[in-house]
């Protein structure tokens, strides 16, 4: 992987101590990715205002997140599945879409798929609406290729959520919502743990855009980045699920899990980092149940060391009643899960401080 150079654009934002570390660990990365082939597609269901629809998942295959190529998050390794070279062609980005639509075929003509999905979801890894990663050309013909769906979701920071890049979807008739990885809304969370460089205003700010363009917002969280111990980790998702509500019509919350050629990645190898249990997860789902937005989270990874676990015994029942809470919003569902480890997590969240975490693996 070529060496990332931070541009003006980022210069002095982040901490520079993570943004080295980070850019060495980036650095690692050896692999290659074809510009005419997606990252990832899958079809699934999610729960939207508009109800519950059948959705296409589509993470473009991009020159990746500017942020995470002068350091960024200390979670997220997505930036080391991205084309080399910092940008990929229109054409090869179109290329990548009709892969994903002859995908979405298949699975129709195999029976695993109900007709055309309702719901498209486009993801870079990045920001769909930084033109540096998917130019105008490309946003344009995307919006047109869709234009006969249901609801689209397309993913950016707050820098590019501009009301003239969101009517270019809204024009064409779609129900759109903006994704943002605000992360917590707390803002020495998102700073010092994350190393994510804006401020809870501007995910404001980018909301106000968003409604002048006749869009919603989908508000992702991260639960227990690095530096928080359990207890704090949960009160965090809890406080950044109510305020984000105020603004978004949805709020996701992401578990960590451990990514390669990241900071997280490198805590958990020396026995700094344990990521969240789904307890906490339910925990945090059940308590916000009320809160004035559709509250959802889908564990990637659960049940794996390197994802959100309990003790191996009890995790794929959990994170089961955790879909079926995305689906149906009704917190009743966790009541029908339990096991004797949720002695251990009690334990855990009462006695693991953030100096001498983890308490237990």
């Amino acid at each position: 992987m070529s060496k990332p150079t931070p541009d003006v654009y980022e210069q002095g934002r982040g901490m520079d101590a993570h943004n080295k570390v980070m850019r060495e660990i980036r650095a690692e990365k050896d692999e290659t990715y074809d510009p005419h082939e997606p990252t990832r597609v899958w079809i699934d269901e999610d729960r939207t205002p508009g109800g519950v629809y059948q959705s296409l998942t589509i993470i473009l295959n991009t020159g990746g997140c500017r942020w995470a190529r002068a350091g960024g998050c200390t979670m997220c390794g997505y930036v080391a599945e991205s084309v080399e070279g910092g940008s990929v062609a229109h054409e090869a980005l179109m290329d990548q879409i009709r892969v994903c639509l002859d995908h979405e075929q298949e699975q129709i003509e195999a029976g695993e798929a109900d007709g055309e999905s309702g719901l498209i979801k486009i993801y870079t890894s990045g920001s769909f609406l930084d033109e540096r990663e998917v130019g105008a050309e490309t946003r344009q013909a995307i919006a047109e290729t869709f234009s006969d769906r249901d609801r689209i979701v397309v993913e950016s920071l707050p820098d590019f959520v501009e009301q003239e890049k969101i009517e270019d979807f809204t024009a064409q008739g779609l129900d759109t919502d903006v994704a943002i990885g605000l992360e917590t809304a707390t803002d020495r969370v998102r700073h010092d743990c994350v190393n994510k460089y804006f401020d809870f205003e501007d995910y404001v700010e980018a909301s106000e855009h968003a409604e002048a363009a006749g869009a919603g917002i989908k508000a992702y969280l991260l639960m227990k980045p690095p530096f928080l111990s359990e207890s704090e980790a949960i009160e965090d998702m809890k406080s950044s699920v109510r305020r984000c509500a105020e603004y978004a019509h949805t709020v996701s919350m992401n578990p960590t899990n451990v990514q390669r050629y990241t900071m997280v990645d490198q805590l958990y190898f020396r026995d700094g980092y344990r990521p969240p249990w789904l307890w906490s997860v339910a925990e945090v789902l059940e308590s916000t149940a009320d809160a004035d937005a559709i509250v959802v989270s889908d564990p990637v990874g659960h049940g794996s060391d390197r994802g959100p676990h309990n003790c191996g015994e009890c995790d794929d029942r959990v994170q089961k009643a955790i879909k079926d809470f995305d689906l149906r919003q009704d917190p009743s569902v966790f009541e029908e899960v339990s096991c004797e480890c949720e002695a251990t997590w009690e334990a855990v969240v009462e006695r693991e401080k953030s100096f001498s975490l983890p308490l237990a693996r």
